[in-house]
């Protein structure tokens, strides 16, 4: 190692903010940052472009620490380099309201590029961001005018590398040849139990290879200059790069370097006096910052608005050339949506006949499409299944990335394909979705989670959204996924009733810009409900409303979603017969019937009527606050069987002849 005198200072500055800060919390992990911080200088200082002025500059290049328990290493970074984040901030790390929360928050530090710690989804995010910029260029840029080129860099670790997704993430980005990926590996080979060789024995740089990566070994991840040779190295490659780095954990503690011990928790008072007097820092004050180091990594400030200004120079000449495009662009990245683009979104009548949601989900996708140019996604390989193949468009496969390609194929890569759509989303102006079965949302619930976390507008279309998808039978038929979802904060679930609803369902989607979106729909045909009979389905996007009423007071209340809501306008209708005074609400998406008002909602469930029904094909779970004590539940609290659908919803109650027998039992009590 040849480091200079400088290089060491500015380093060990890093590594001593990080481990101040954790053992002023008490709490976190120093290991990382100690260990990294001397790669993580070199890219910084030498490869990375940004703004620490405007950390939302379209054309720098992104830095995702996957590794998010390391956060200290990228608050420092942060810190030194000019962002707006004071070392007052680093002192209150893990602290109520402070901006340097245990794992890096995206939307709340200055220069976070995305949310981070459940391990491997940085690195999906990362592939993400890497196609978004693919899209983005092949959009927006024209020849001698290149406004979109810029890299997407991430440190991930061990961690991240026994993680699934991370496998799926990387096969996919090496099958693409996304170039614009240069992943630095902190390879300390140390986890929490303890040595890695306990439970990941790989040969990560072949096991990369056949990926169809990039891979480069630097022995030493502490020699700034080799670091910095192999970052140029996978910069000219036209694959994804996976740099491997030999590194220390807490590097500069005489006890704890290479130790399990350092992984999540402080060094302790008395070691890290003895790491400093090691490393030939003052013990005191803490977070002590050099002013030649400060003075150094303040550069930034002005190499990054050379940058920039160079970068807008180009973008003014762009935007001369071709208004139209930088127009829509501006427009894109500010999450506007252009002029009447829900103008074609298709029309349903009942004469058009029964249609199953994911049907009419699929029109009303491409149809929009054709006016947002920036709507792309995939299925995982189910798109045929969900209907979300965008048909005037192309496919990007390995073999080829065809001119206007929007269609993505992710294979059966659930987990990843969550996650990649947050990278996608976090570029702003692109509108992912992503599309499976309902019951395989659980491989997509971490990536669904960060979604909401960070209020990324991500449409998940999940199909086959009850037992009547029929005879692939229990591990295909969701029963408890529906009441999953509406627990999860942030999170928008629309279980339209027909396909009119299905057609509003999108629109509500595209038009919600902070957060996630869930579509849930059939893949059994439902009649297209008469709309000049029964309330129009635009009312969707007040989360429920009164699809029929009666004249006075109602007797009782049927409360239907999805493909439930037809049954409950049959069996209202033979209630009615009887002399029974019945409403029936559509209650599509609780989410946003509880953003209405008081008022509102009392109109649609008024107090003073305590007969009421809920009836939805999967878990009752959560229908309670909706009926009330006197109310009753149609459900199904239990696992499905292999049988056609119609004999799925006939064995588990599904009939009007049921509902009946449901409603005369509540009116009767």
């Amino acid at each position: 190692m040849a480091n200079n005198e400088l290089d060491e200072l500015c380093i060990n500055t890093i590594r001593m903010l990080s481990a101040d800060g954790v053992e002023r919390a008490n709490s976190g992990h120093p290991g990382l940052p100690m260990g990294a911080a001397a790669f993580a200088y070199s890219l910084w200082m030498n490869h990375l472009n940004f703004n620490p002025k405007n950390p939302d500059w379209l054309n720098r290049d992104r830095f995702v620490l996957s590794a998010g328990h390391g956060s200290m290493l990228l608050y420092s970074l942060l810190h030194l380099t000019g962002y707006d984040l004071p070392l007052s901030e680093l002192k209150r790390f893990r602290q109520w309201g402070s901006l340097c929360p245990g794992h890096p928050e995206h939307g709340l530090t200055p220069g976070v590029e995305t949310t981070t710690g459940p391990l491997g989804q940085g690195f999906a995010n990362g592939v993400g961001m890497a196609l978004a910029e693919r899209f983005m260029a092949e959009r927006y840029n024209r020849k001698g005018h290149e406004i979109i080129d810029y890299f997407i860099y991430a440190l991930v670790s061990d961690g991240d590398l026994m993680e699934g997704i991370s496998a799926e993430a990387a096969s996919l980005a090496g099958g693409l040849k996304l170039s614009k990926l240069v992943y630095l590996y902190d390879s300390n080979r140390i986890s929490i139990e303890g040595s890695t060789d306990l439970a990941f024995c790989d040969d990560t740089a072949a096991r990369f290879k056949s990926y169809g990566w990039h891979t480069l070994v630097v022995e030493d991840g502490n020699d700034v200059e080799a670091v910095s040779k192999a970052i140029t190295s996978a910069k000219q490659d036209d694959r994804p790069s996976l740099i491997l780095l030999k590194t220390h954990i807490a590097f500069g503690s005489p006890n704890k370097h290479d130790s399990a011990s350092a992984h999540g928790s402080p060094l302790g008072e008395e070691e890290l006096i003895k790491t400093k007097q090691n490393l030939n820092w003052p013990t005191e004050p803490t977070f002590f910052v050099p002013p030649k180091a400060l003075a150094h990594m303040r550069q930034a400030l002005e190499s990054g608005a050379k940058l920039e200004k160079a970068w807008d120079k180009q973008y003014a000449d762009y935007k001369k050339a071709f208004p139209e495009l930088a127009s829509e662009l501006e427009a894109a990245m500010k999450g506007k949506l252009p002029k009447d683009w829900d103008v074609d979104l298709p029309v349903y009548k009942p004469n058009d006949g029964p249609l199953a949601t994911r049907e009419a989900s699929g029109a009303a996708m491409n149809a929009v499409a054709s006016h947002v140019p920036l709507v792309v996604g995939g299925s995982a390989d189910l798109a045929p299944s969900n209907n979300t193949h965008l048909k005037e468009f192309g496919d990007v496969t390995p073999a080829k990335w065809e001119k206007g390609a929007r269609n993505l194929h992710y294979g059966v890569r659930e987990h990843s394909m969550a996650a990649i759509s947050n990278g996608l989303a976090l570029t702003k102006a692109i509108r992912p979705f992503a599309a499976t079965f309902l019951v395989f949302s659980d491989y997509m619930r971490g990536g669904m989670r960060l979604s909401a976390i960070m209020k990324l507008p991500v449409v998940y279309v999940l199909t086959h959204d009850s037992i009547g998808q029929g005879e692939d039978g229990t591990t295909h038929q969701p029963i408890e996924h529906l009441a999953s979802l509406r627990a999860m904060p942030g999170m928008t679930v629309i279980r339209p009733s027909d396909a009119t609803e299905a057609v509003e369902a999108w629109r509500q989607a595209l038009s919600a810009i902070s957060g996630p979106t869930v579509l849930s729909l059939t893949r059994q045909k439902l009649p297209v409900i008469d709309r000049t009979i029964y309330a129009p389905a635009d009312n969707l996007r007040f989360g429920a409303y009164v699809i029929k009423d009666c004249s006075g007071t109602p007797d009782i209340l049927l409360i239907a979603t999805g493909s439930e809501v037809s049954l409950a306008l049959d069996a209202a209708a033979q209630l009615d017969n009887t002399g029974v005074n019945s409403r029936v609400i559509s209650m599509p998406s609780t989410e946003l019937f509880e953003k209405q008002s008081a008022t509102y909602k009392a109109s649609i469930l008024p107090k003073t009527v305590t007969k009421r029904l809920a009836i939805e094909a999967a878990s009752s779970y959560g229908w309670r606050q909706y009926v009330g004590e006197k109310g009753a539940i149609l459900g199904i609290d239990e696992f499905g069987s292999s049988a056609p659908g119609p004999v799925m919803m006939e064995k588990h109650g599904f009939t009007v002849e049921n509902v009946l027998k449901r409603a005369k039992n509540l009116l009767e009590s």
